[in-house]
């Protein structure tokens, strides 16, 4: 994690980390948190040596987020490397007694992986991503498997071999303070709006979002909006999908593209005044931070059952489930999926709001991530 690239990235499990190194410290317990730069936290920060990570953007005339975007090959092998300092230092630490267990907290952990039989220490991993995801992933974990997993959803573990030793399940959360619940969302002249919050991309379903609310407002006549907010990846690894399937349906005057949004504000003000978040993710969703951060604020949720999304979605309490229809053979049936999330839209507007935020204190908030998260340190540990 670095803090001049988090702000301009849609999800990070840095921010995770920081949250997670604050509960714990909140809760009493004495936490080094391991960075490759300097980080704002009440915990012990150990970081890596930057200086010629430094040198070489220097000599690029590049900031990290520069790199990061021209080059990204680039930037990820000089992480690992910075990364692989870190992990040493953080197993050194463990065998001299400094630490009682060591949590690896990122996506890139295959590169603790084969050292953490050197570690006299419990080692403990946390993976943010599908864990079938990407291939090298596929290809290393199934040697792994008897290590320490803990997972952030149930769905998150279908990726994962037969007998992978899961030691614990926590579910993400973010501040109890963070967002504040918008009882009366406005909708000024129209019906409102229904969100989408973030990548653009064809995994993600967007398309299936635009089509479900034109659906839905010809069948019932009413003017919903739908306003997208996000990051798209048009030209980026030759990716068509914000040109072919998502661009040429905003010009009707019910979809209405943000741009990307960050800061607390912004989301608060997006996902609080929205009638209803939709998620229409076809891929295997390992959890979804966003969906919580729309609990939080009062805002009821409209997802495909894919994933970990039936996992955070109370059926017809906080959200509705719609249908990711498969045909007989097995391949998607995109306008059946299209229609039962349109038909999911109506009965998402009346849900009450307030058992949304209920629902996200009972259990989203950080704190009670931290408190999940303690308590499978401790019995690792005895």
């Amino acid at each position: 994690m670095h803090r001049e690239i988090l702000p301009g990235v849609i999800f990070s499990p840095a921010q995770l980390a920081l949250d997670l190194a604050q509960g714990l410290v909140s809760d009493g317990a004495e936490v080094t948190l391991f960075s490759p730069g300097p980080v704002e936290t009440p915990a012990k920060n150990v970081t890596a040596d930057l200086r010629y990570f430094q040198q070489e953007l220097q000599g690029r005339g590049d900031t990290y987020l520069d790199l990061l975007k021209k080059h990204p090959f680039t930037f990820v092998t000089l992480a690992r490397q910075v990364q692989s300092e870190i992990i040493a230092r953080a197993f050194a630490m463990a065998n001299d007694d400094q630490l009682d267990i060591v949590h690896i907290y990122t996506n890139e952990e295959d590169t603790a992986l084969p050292f953490t039989a050197l570690c006299q220490k419990p080692v403990v991993f946390t993976h943010h991503d599908p864990f079938n995801f990407l291939v090298k992933y596929k290809n290393v974990f199934p040697k792994y498997k008897r290590l320490n997993w803990i997972s952030v959803s149930e769905a998150q573990r279908q990726g994962m071999p037969e007998g992978t030793n899961w030691v614990g399940n926590v579910y993400h959360g973010v501040g109890a303070d963070m967002f504040l619940p918008n009882y009366q969302p406005h909708t000024g002249p129209d019906e409102g709006y229904l969100a989408y919050l973030g990548r653009i991309i064809q995994p993600k379903g967007v398309h299936l979002a635009i089509e479900a609310v034109k659906q839905h407002n010809r069948t019932t006549g009413q003017k919903l909006r739908l306003k997208i907010a996000g990051k798209h990846y048009a030209g980026h690894k030759k990716d068509t999908y914000w040109q072919e399937c998502v661009e040429p349906l905003l010009a009707s005057g019910e979809i209405e593209y943000l741009g990307f949004i960050s800061g607390k504000q912004a989301k608060q003000d997006f996902l609080g005044n929205a009638r209803a978040l939709i998620i229409p993710s076809i891929f295997e969703e390992p959890f979804g931070m966003v969906m919580i951060e729309a609990l939080a604020c009062g805002t009821p949720i409209i997802g495909l059952n894919s994933g970990a999304i039936p996992e955070v979605i109370r059926h017809r309490q906080t959200g509705i489930l719609a249908r990711k229809v498969l045909l007989a053979d097995g391949s998607f049936d995109e306008p059946a999926t299209i229609q039962s999330l349109a038909k999911a839209i109506t009965p998402a507007l009346t849900l009450d709001r307030r058992a949304c935020r209920a629902d996200f204190e009972e259990r989203f908030t950080s704190e009670r991530m931290c408190k999940n998260y303690l308590e499978i340190y401790r019995q690792l540990c005895q």
